[in-house]
């Protein structure tokens, strides 16, 4: 029998291939829409079954079947569970006066239901994947400079998109219908929440100092690329998400730095103090460089947005509708929703407005999770949530390097920004969104090898930091 164990030292190809498909997998979902479309969706379903065959043969070869057994990766195998659930046919329908044959599965929406359990499948594959190949952490320096480099090219094209294409093409060529598109994403509040996740991975190197001084000029400048990109959307879900992502990145910091007062000498402590009001200041001068950028750029409109609490007339303001319409659902649906991804198809039953508009999504994934998946559902989530927390502090507590320290700040502070988010707005139904909160949520929790080689190097470092 193959034996199940965490650590895969001892398969560097399978390593190699799994770290550069992950790579693969995040850019192509980027630049494909966020990958909303179908073809998207195939191509990422492929990419899945690749990595599982090949997971096999390799274990099938060694004779040990190698994973990691991190307990974060249980709440989306229940979400799975209770999407096969829900395709059971268990509802009783009266069909006296039915010319067809009625949807009897516990969901009412069973086509939808099926292609959010095939993307829950590629999510788990993804996860267990990442967990499989980010525990050591000179891949997780790769990640991370990969994931910044990337986020920093698409935030620039997408603010030179945004100002050389007024008509609103995504790649000069597509159009979004009845949607506000930025960059390559169809919807610009879901690229604001992808921006907002990424750029807390250079603001976190940067405020733990976590890189070399000549590093230190290309993260500044890519986090205010990245953060001009956030306010260029003009979405105020967004904004709340990067303020989020500072406050949190500030926050880890300036306690982690009280920890460790007492075993300073009273000049340490001073410079402390000192440090620590510099941090503040820093993340606030920042802002208002990003800020000023936006302003030089374009006229005031966009930032008026960020901050004004008045509404247009964009789709997106009627979120108060949709989220009574996401609890009335829940209510009749309480205990395993009304099926994965079926608030589309509940809309219309319970609409009170002229139905000009088919809404998908209820603007807040929390309610709209409890509609769709009830409260086993709900309690899957709050249990992903949990877990996250708990173990990423457990990391940011205990890690021995500080770079490692302050990427589990930075993946751990994207996921808290897009958390943030997601009580307006729903990024976490954009798969690349998905995608890149996985990734961080790893980096944030994995645990990491150190070969007795390593841990020389490791505490060579940190008396030198």
């Amino acid at each position: 029998m193959p034996e199940a164990i965490e650590n895969s030292e001892n398969n560097p190809r399978l390593n190699g291939f799994i770290f550069a498909v992950l790579c693969g997998v995040l850019a192509f979902s980027a630049i494909a829409f966020g990958a909303v479309d179908a073809w998207a969706l195939g191509v990422l379903s492929l990419v899945s079954a690749l990595i599982v065959v090949l997971w096999g043969i390799d274990s099938w070869k060694t004779k040990e079947f190698t994973f990691s057994p991190n307990f974060i990766q249980l709440p989306v195998l229940g979400l799975i569970l209770i999407g096969l659930i829900q395709l059971l046919p268990l509802r009783s329908v009266s069909t006296e006066i039915l010319s067809v044959s009625p949807v009897r599965s516990l969901s009412i929406a069973p086509y939808q239901t099926r292609v959010a359990i095939i993307q829950l499948i590629i999510y788990l594959v993804f996860l267990a994947a990442a967990f499989l190949v980010l525990n050591t952490e000179k891949r997780q320096r790769k990640i991370v400079y990969i994931i910044t480099i990337f986020g920093a090219v698409m935030a620039f094209f997408g603010i030179l998109q945004n100002l050389a294409s007024p008509d609103d093409l995504i790649y000069g060529m597509r159009e979004a219908f009845q949607a506000n598109p930025f960059a390559s994403f169809v919807n610009k509040h879901h690229f604001a929440a992808f921006m907002e996740m990424i750029i807390a991975l250079p603001l976190a190197l940067l405020f733990g100092k976590a890189v070399k001084k000549d590093q230190r000029v290309l993260l500044i400048i890519a986090a205010v690329i990245m953060g001009m990109a956030i306010v260029f959307t003009g979405s105020r879900g967004g904004f709340l998400g990067l303020l989020g992502v500072f406050g949190f990145i500030i926050t880890a910091n300036i306690l982690k730095s009280k920890n460790d007062l007492d075993k300073l000498p009273n000049n340490e402590k001073i410079r402390n103090y000192r440090r620590n009001f510099t941090m503040f200041g820093g993340g606030l001068a920042l802002l208002i460089v990003i800020s000023g950028f936006v302003l030089y750029l374009t006229n005031d409109s966009t930032l008026t947005r960020v901050v004004s609490m008045q509404g247009t007339e964009d789709i997106t303001n009627g979120r108060t509708h949709f989220w009574n319409i996401a609890w009335q659902i829940f209510k009749d649906y309480p205990i395993i929703g009304s099926g994965l991804d079926s608030y589309g198809t509940a809309f219309p039953n319970y609409d009170t407005w002229n139905g000009i508009y088919r809404v998908e999504s209820a603007h807040n994934d929390y309610l709209q999770i409890l509609s769709d998946a009830g409260v086993l559902g709900f309690i899957c989530v709050a249990s992903f949530i949990y877990l996250l927390f708990k173990q990423s502090l457990r990391i940011i507590g205990n890690a021995e390097s500080r770079f490692r320290r302050n990427t589990a700040i930075g993946g751990l502070a994207g996921c808290f920004g897009i958390l943030i988010h997601s009580f307006f707005d729903f990024p976490l139904r954009t798969p690349s969104n998905a995608f890149f909160f996985l990734t961080l949520a790893v980096l944030a929790t994995a645990s990491i090898r150190t070969s007795s080689h390593n841990s020389q190097k490791v505490r060579r470092r940190k008396k030198a930091e």
